[in-house]
């Protein structure tokens, strides 16, 4: 016997009930859309929202940010520009964005010396920067530079065929030049035979691997700027300190006679010279590095006792490295007699309080990790930022991302470029040519 239908009363209500709970529903989750936003970036590499480095730049701005966009209601200008600094808006929601219509207000547009559509005035605090191109790495660096406190030079010595800051040979320092200036630093180079006294305003004096001696009137400018407090960054190389000894012994360190190697760096970069760097020492230019550096030609630095400075190891060697005093044809090998066994120290930094100003430096056992052929390598840059901020005493930017923008491009060969577009073009369209034929003389036959 099958069981009687239910009555008309009871579809009713149950109809009703569900209508009102369907009801209730979209009800409460439209409340909950008007108190918590939840936003989900599901595209390769994350495109649509910020990078690590961009959201560590936006948190160590503490006021608020005012952008003002200078843009006519014509395009379709003003929506992306919305969407993009809306990205920086769910990080810091006091950043206040005004979009001004130059059409309508052109005495406004004409104070502020907008001269294209789409200009951006960035301000914060009592400093401001205009913006002509707008995209993550454009915008996060003006925020990176407003940040900062002040300018900051590196003075660079010249004159004695050091590293230099304008140079674009392999051994040179311009790329780190360029990504310093994106941050606000100013790379300048000065000859001390030609102005024999340092700038006033210089942050910090970079020694980046002298090639000829340097003259004594030259040496008592650098004991004298570092005896006055003068920060500074040395970039060693194992060879000749060409007059650089007593700022060594001034600031209590030695280096290792020889070069060092390390097989197991040899297993992985291919030269038992370029030491791969992955043992960080307790500091804040390393604080939380994980990612490997590269030293290429690198000499290792002892620490004395003396009782002025403090002294941190940013980075020493593995057990398995040595100083190699001995010639680097062919097979080389650890000779205890004469090689010096590691751990080495890669990078110090010494710290001392004169009065009340702590005096920083920072010395590498090496200048090519930072030159133009070897500044991609690993985290090579990432630990050149990090070191620049701190000797400039910005410790709220030591240890930041710096890669803004992942590398989307795609590159392909001249034979890919062929491939697809004749895919397209002809072999596609005649695939459907042909397939709608044979289904057109199929249903013929039938």
């Amino acid at each position: 016997m099958s069981p009687s239908p239910p009555p008309k009363t009871q579809l009713w209500l149950v109809n009703v009930v569900f209508v009102l709970l369907l009801l209730t529903a979209i009800g409460l989750l439209q409340w909950l859309s008007t108190d918590y936003h939840l936003r989900f970036d599901w595209t390769r590499g994350s495109k649509n929202s910020l990078s690590d480095a961009s959201v560590e730049a936006i948190k160590r701005l503490d006021q608020p940010v005012t952008i003002t966009v200078f843009a006519s209601k014509r395009q379709n200008l003003r929506g992306s520009i919305r969407e993009l600094l809306g990205r920086y808006q769910r990080y810091k929601p006091d950043i206040v964005l005004e979009f001004v219509d130059p059409d309508t207000e052109p005495e406004r547009a004409r104070k502020a010396g907008v001269r294209f559509d789409g200009e951006v005035i960035v301000e914060y605090g009592e400093s401001s920067e205009t913006l002509t191109r707008l995209d993550e790495e454009t915008i996060t660096n003006a925020f990176v530079r407003l940040g900062h406190a002040g300018e900051r030079w590196l003075v660079f010595l010249g004159g004695h065929g050091e590293r230099s800051p304008d140079g674009q040979a392999n051994f040179d320092l311009s790329s780190w030049a360029a990504q310093l200036l994106k941050r606000g630093f100013a790379a300048r180079v000065i000859m001390l035979a030609e102005n024999p006294q340092l700038p006033q305003n210089t942050t910090a004096l970079v020694l980046a691997g002298p090639r000829i001696d340097l003259l004594p009137g030259e040496i008592d400018i650098i004991e004298e700027y570092i005896a006055g407090g003068g920060n500074l960054l040395w970039l060693a190389d194992p060879e000749p300190l060409h007059g650089l000894a007593t700022i060594a012994e001034l600031l209590g360190i030695e280096f290792e006679p020889g070069v060092i190697v390390d097989p197991a760096s040899e297993a992985i970069a291919g030269n038992a010279t370029a030491i791969v760097g992955t043992r960080y020492g307790s500091h804040p230019i390393v604080e939380d590095f994980r990612n490997i550096t590269l030293f290429p030609g690198s000499v290792g630095i002892r620490l004395g006792s003396s009782t002025d400075w403090q002294s941190t190891v940013l980075l020493d060697t593995r057990d398995s490295a040595w100083a190699e005093t001995g010639p680097l044809t062919g097979p080389v090998q650890l000779d205890k007699n004469e090689d010096i066994p590691g751990p080495l120290n890669l990078a110090v930094a010494l710290t001392r309080k004169l009065e009340d100003i702590e005096q920083r430096v920072v010395v590498i056992g090496d200048g090519d990790f930072l030159s133009n052929r070897f500044l991609g390598n690993g985290a090579n840059l990432e630990l050149g930022m990090s070191i620049a901020n701190w000797i400039s005493r910005d410790d709220r930017y030591v240890n930041i991302p710096v890669k803004v923008t992942l590398d989307r491009s795609l590159n392909l060969t001249q034979t890919s470029r062929l491939v697809i577009v004749g895919g397209f073009l002809f072999f596609l369209p005649l695939l459907l040519v042909v397939s709608g034929i044979v289904i057109w003389l199929r249903r013929r036959r039938r």
